[in-house]
């Protein structure tokens, strides 16, 4: 399972010109599941995502959570963050988990980092033409791979 964190002052997921979700202060997720992810790779970057320290603290120093500052996240279902692009000139998208076995680790992700987190988490929708709209804060941008614990 890989991921995307993204610190951001706000942003928002429209699915055909009309906004899906909103959130001010928090966290942008875009999340990639791959064909042979588990329950055990999804609850690993559950945990590290919701005590993730991010966000400035007084000092301006990197010492605040999700939950320190009381933030709010927005998951994004995103196939792309498995591509390959080895051969030829567009990508393959093999890795990418089929929506048969996506779906429930996606659905189960956003709950698990509901609970974990403690902080309201909105999505876009699964397989949808998402426009996703951000302000990066800082900036500051986050790879995170459950096989690269």
């Amino acid at each position: 399972m890989r991921s995307v964190i993204q610190r951001v002052s706000h942003a928002s997921v429209s699915i055909d010109g009309i906004e899906k979700s909103h959130i001010d202060c928090g966290l942008l997720i875009l999340l990639g599941i791959e064909h042979d992810d588990t329950e055990e790779d999804m609850l690993w970057l559950c945990k590290k995502i919701a005590v993730l320290r991010i966000f400035s603290d007084e000092a301006g120093l990197m010492n605040l959570s999700i939950q320190d500052i009381q933030g709010e996240i927005i998951v994004v279902s995103q196939f792309t963050l498995f591509a390959s692009t080895k051969k030829g000139n567009r990508p393959s998208f093999i890795r990418s988990a089929r929506p048969e076995t996506a779906i429930p680790l996606y659905e189960k992700f956003v709950e698990t980092l509901r609970q974990e987190s403690a902080r309201p988490v909105q999505t876009g929708e699964f397989g949808a033409d998402m426009k996703v709209s951000l302000l990066n804060d800082g900036p500051v941008t986050i790879l995170m791979d459950s096989k690269n614990r």
